[in-house]
């Protein structure tokens, strides 16, 4: 392990000390079964409920300096921890543990005329970086999924939550060397400097993949920086299309839900497109904006209640994560469908109908991660699709796509077995 001094001076080598230690450790992982991958998070979750006293602490500490340098309320949202929430990041520790073992799963079995049998099998990325912002429950939550799927993991949490980090990463730690496990397969970077990250983005052939997770500038600074493959989560600027032919009631409710349910996560509706034949337009703005919601519109917007504000063109493409919501009248499906490609993120984009020929047609055209109908845009959502905790949700479209959990923490191999053949 480094020095005090080089963890402060030579971040190369602080990076490189503790990537060959956590791919140690995963070597010891890989030669896991389910059942002790699975103990050791159960032991995980035991030791974070025990240490929960310590950790609420440590929390206060963060949420005191954060509100005294002016964090916004929605990011002081994802940063509170209080009982209910630490015991749900606990119960996502062992909702992982229970959930379905996917290394070593064949993918796809054949054989070739040369009479050998390929399988494709799947098998652990390696050693993780994960570089996170804000919410202190992705500590728990990386790791559990790393661990399960066979993966150490390196963690660079934000400046914002390095109490709580530390404090959850304490726990963990213990938890899992009750249970065998090296300490090295979780590892917490010890310090916040930005050099830091840099060192970790330029660590190719120790960092196996980097996963960023926080707003979009840290995310812009990862993939321009780094010399690692990057599983990217970009920003959620998430549409919800209420069609002409939608039900009153259930768009009033989605819409109030997709936006006002929690306004600081990804999946939190920013964008309200209105069907200019929708009876009940008037309706739904009125719900939002009672309910405490700021309305930005286009000029058909506003002409639906005074109370809406003028949107500016950047409105379009902001990810609010607060009590704020864009809104604009469309002339039908067609202009929902270009509004969206426009505009999207590409992360979650949702629409209100009772006619299925243009549900089936919003789900074939928008091409974003998570397409819903008559859902709210708030499911999107690793443990609501049932996979447990989540990394996040990706963007992109290589190699995992929507809520990333264990499945997209892998990757496979060729396992070819023959019977003496030779090339001719």
């Amino acid at each position: 392990m480094a020095s005090q001094q080089q963890i402060h001076t030579d971040y190369p080598a602080l990076v490189e000390a503790l990537a060959r230690a956590g791919r140690a450790a995963q070597r010891v992982l890989a030669r896991l079964d389910t059942t002790a991958r699975a103990h050791a998070l159960r032991s995980a979750a035991a030791a974070l409920r025990a240490a929960a006293p310590r950790i609420l602490v440590a929390n206060r500490q963060d949420l005191a300096a954060g509100e005294a340098g002016g964090l916004s309320p929605a990011m002081l949202d994802r940063l509170k921890l209080d009982e209910a929430r630490l015991e749900g990041v606990a119960g996502a520790v062992e909702a992982v543990a229970a959930l379905p073992d996917p290394l070593g799963e064949v993918i796809d079995r054949r054989a070739v005329p040369s009479g050998l049998e390929l399988s494709r099998v799947r098998i652990p990325i390696g050693l993780i970086g994960i570089i996170y912002e804000s919410r202190p429950n992705v500590t728990a939550d990386a790791a559990a999924l790393c661990l399960m799927s066979g993966n150490a993991v390196l963690l660079r949490g934000g400046s914002e939550a390095v109490h709580s980090n530390r404090a959850i990463h304490a726990a963990l730690v213990e938890g899992i060397v009750a249970a065998g496990i090296p300490a090295e397969a979780v590892q917490l970077m010890p310090v916040q400097d930005r050099e830091a990250v840099g060192a970790m983005l330029r660590a190719a052939g120790l960092i196996d993949m980097i996963v960023p997770r926080g707003g979009k500038g840290l995310v812009a600074r990862v993939q321009n920086d780094a010399r690692v493959p990057v599983l990217a989560h970009l920003d959620g600027i998430c549409h919800t299309y209420i069609h002409s032919a939608a039900d009153r009631g259930m768009a009033v409710s989605l819409a109030l839900n997709a936006k006002m349910r929690r306004t600081g996560i990804c999946g939190a509706m920013e964008t309200l497109l209105l069907d200019a034949a929708f009876p009940a337009s008037i309706e739904t703005v009125g719900a939002l904006l009672e309910a405490g919601c700021e309305l930005r519109g286009d000029a058909r917007a506003q002409a639906l209640d005074p109370r809406i504000k003028p949107a500016s063109a950047n409105d379009w493409d902001t990810e609010y994560l607060d009590a704020v919501l864009s809104v604009a009248v469309v002339d039908g499906l067609d202009a929902a469908l270009a509004h969206i490609a426009r505009h999207s993120s590409g992360h979650t984009d949702a629409i209100v109908t009772a006619d299925e020929a243009a549900a089936e047609r919003f789900l074939a055209e928008v091409d974003s991660a998570i397409v819903m109908v008559n859902a709210s845009t708030q499911f999107a959502d690793g443990g609501e699709f049932g996979l447990g905790a989540e990394i996040g949700i990706a963007t992109g479209r290589l190699h995992a796509r929507g809520p990333v959990a264990l499945e997209g923490l892998t990757t496979y191999k060729w396992q070819v077995r023959g019977t003496g053949q030779a090339r001719p």
